[in-house]
């Protein structure tokens, strides 16, 4: 079959004329208007010597890093599938007014990727909940709970006593390193909740929205649970304001806008308790950037940062002199964080990733990703892999996808460069399997050329009606840099993650092998004397 065409099947009409112009200008612009590619790509030398430099720095990695890991930072992009840090590629490359496609992403850097199998032990495409309960406690578990075992059964309050199970980020803040939790949604939402929080509901955000036999039966919402399970979180960042305060409390951003004003029907102010208790510990509380990057964080060791009633905005939409960017928030907390000299564990979410692609806004969606790339890069800026291991990696995917036989340079936006064989429309590359996006006019899909496809909330077609696109299935990648990171490799059960890094830092059930002061990672004890035992085995044979 051709890979394009610019002849219709059936009559001809004006309006039909007028979609192979577009579709045949496309080509002709994409074709003669400018090179395909860069000239120096038509010479071997150029990919030839591209592989040797790959082939050469990867031989460097036979010496492999392991040494203790004293910093342990998690990038966590929910929703990013493999097709989502694809096209985030390409978009980050164009946004610098590259064609996109031989661009790298900060985590495409990083020496070692594996793939993780995101399924819950009771849904085959899973959900945040249960995905961050398995990355973040090292257990796999049900969908829509957190920090709970599959034996704790969704929304029933009396399976929670006797299944919880902990975070890494508390194996590390009992292990004497600093913590802090940074993210773009709410600080009670799924991913960070697991952290802290042993919840058989993940919407369980404040007492308000617990149903009165749980409350009755002693379960604490989520809201409740950041500030009292896990003392003295030293970084919390993201959104979430109104799940700390009392019920109908007005918003100190949003004073007129009754559903940004508090829930809580206990009539607790969280945030004023967390104020009262740091006071004298260098804590802080701020709610806008403004206040966010005044801070000096040599005079920090607390700090809550809850910037939005609810989840923070898109980057696309953010307004940049009252909100921080993810960026931001990441600089800040590891400053504060990186004080403490036994070192720091860090969960940093890029959660908007997620709603973007669930509301069908691939744009919206793409942006974040690439925002949270620039986290990325600024953590690597400001630790060292020599002692930092960082893990780059998605909760789950979501039925995004790109295709169509676009050309090298093509916008990620942009338009597939060929009419449907059956419709005799055009298409956009970016296509959903189901979501929002479907639509019918006059009994037929609808033309995109009619609509301002490239515009920030475009909803691009999908296959099935749905009001909300739903995740993916598939294996998500995980990227690895730093100590131990070699560990993650091939394909495992996501709650793979949270073991290794626990390893690398010697922090929770992996500590035996921890005896050299060196600052490397020693043998087991077990494995030294098999060794040894082997050595003369071979010497008296």
């Amino acid at each position: 079959m051709s890979r394009a065409t610019c002849q219709p099947h059936g009559d001809d009409n004006m309006k039909m004329t007028s979609l192979l112009l577009i579709a045949c200008s496309c080509l002709i612009v994409g074709s003669a208007g400018r090179p395909q590619f860069p000239e120096k790509e038509k010479d071997p030398k150029f990919w030839n010597a591209g592989a040797q430099m790959t082939l050469k720095n990867a031989l460097t990695l036979q010496a492999l890093n392991k040494n203790k890991a004293q910093n342990l930072i998690l990038f966590l992009g929910d929703g990013m599938g493999v097709p989502t840090v694809t096209a985030a590629r390409i978009l980050k490359g164009q946004l610098s007014g590259h064609s996109g496609e031989e661009t790298q992403l900060e985590m495409d850097k990083f020496p070692f990727v594996s793939l993780a199998k995101t399924y819950n032990t009771n849904a085959q495409v899973p959900d945040s909940a249960g995905t961050a309960t398995a990355y973040l406690c090292g257990v796999k578990a049900n969908e829509g709970t957190v920090g709970v075992s599959a034996a704790a059964v969704r929304s029933q309050c009396n399976t929670t006593e006797g299944n919880e199970v902990t975070s890494i980020l508390r194996w590390a803040k009992d292990a004497g390193k600093s913590v802090g939790i940074v993210t773009t949604t709410r600080v009670n939402h799924a991913t960070p909740s697991a952290a802290y929080a042993h919840s058989v509901d993940r919407d369980w955000y404040s007492d308000n929205e617990m149903p009165a036999e749980a409350l009755q039966a002693g379960c604490k919402d989520i809201a409740r649970q950041l500030f009292e399970n896990i003392p003295n979180i030293d970084v919390i960042m993201g959104g979430g304001r109104k799940y700390m305060f009392p019920k109908n409390k007005s918003d100190v951003e949003y004073p007129s806008v009754a559903k940004h004003s508090g829930t809580r029907k206990d009539g607790r102010d969280l945030v004023q308790e967390w104020i009262d208790k740091t006071k004298d510990k260098k804590g802080h509380y701020v709610w806008n950037k403004k206040q966010l990057l005044s801070l000096n964080p040599n005079n920090v060791d607390y700090l809550l940062g809850l910037f939005e009633p609810g989840d923070l905005p898109y980057d696309l939409e953010r307004n940049s002199e009252t909100d921080p960017s993810l960026t931001e928030m990441v600089e800040v907390a590891i400053k504060i964080l990186k004080k403490n000299p036994s070192g720091f564990y860090l969960l940093v979410e890029g959660g908007r990733i997620d709603h973007g692609h669930h509301e069908g806004k691939a744009k919206q969606a793409l942006h974040e990703a690439v925002e949270m790339d620039r986290a990325i890069g600024r953590a690597g800026l400001l630790t060292s892999s020599h002692d930092t291991l960082t893990i780059v990696t998605a909760d789950h995917s979501h039925m995004f996808n790109f295709g169509g036989y676009t050309p090298r340079g093509n916008t990620i936006f942009g338009l597939a460069p060929m009419l449907s064989d059956v419709d005799q429309k055009p298409f956009t590359s970016i296509l959903y399997g189901n979501g929002p996006g479907y639509k019918v006019v006059n009994g037929a899909r609808e033309n995109v050329s009619t609509i301002d496809y490239q515009e920030n909330n475009y909803q691009a077609q999908a296959a099935v009606p749905l009001s909300m696109e739903t995740h993916g299935g598939e294996d998500v990648a995980v990227f690895a840099k730093g100590p131990m990171a070699h560990l993650l490799h091939g394909v495992h059960e996501q709650n793979y993650i949270p073991h290794v890094m626990a390893y690398a830092g010697c922090i929770g059930q992996n500590r035996e092998h921890c005896l050299s002061r060196s600052g490397t990672a020693g043998l087991h004890p077990v494995l030294s004397t098999i060794a040894t035992l082997l050595t003369v085995t071979r010497l008296l044979c």
